[in-house]
């Protein structure tokens, strides 16, 4: 009985880390794709209310660790040129 109820909560742990994985790859080509669009915007074009938006943005994609950024423009096939 202990094994059975063991086996269940392994099971159960597996189906979450399984659901944590692919929502951390979604989380990840978000951050990607909004990293290249605020590369590519020109603020200079912006409406004032959509330049803010986009520093909020930029502000928070900055707060990633290298590594997280890393990933996140590696999920969209995206590179940082500088």
């Amino acid at each position: 009985m202990s094994n059975n109820l063991n086996q269940n909560e392994i099971n159960m742990l597996r189906t979450e880390l399984e659901l944590l994985m692919r929502e951390r790859l979604s989380l990840l080509k978000v951050a990607g794709v909004a990293a290249g669009l605020v590369a590519e915007l020109d603020s200079h074009n912006l409406p004032i209310s959509a330049v803010e938006a986009a520093d909020l943005l930029a502000t928070t994609i900055n707060q990633l660790s290298e590594e997280t950024l890393q990933d996140a423009l590696s999920a969209v096939h995206a590179e940082i040129v500088e």
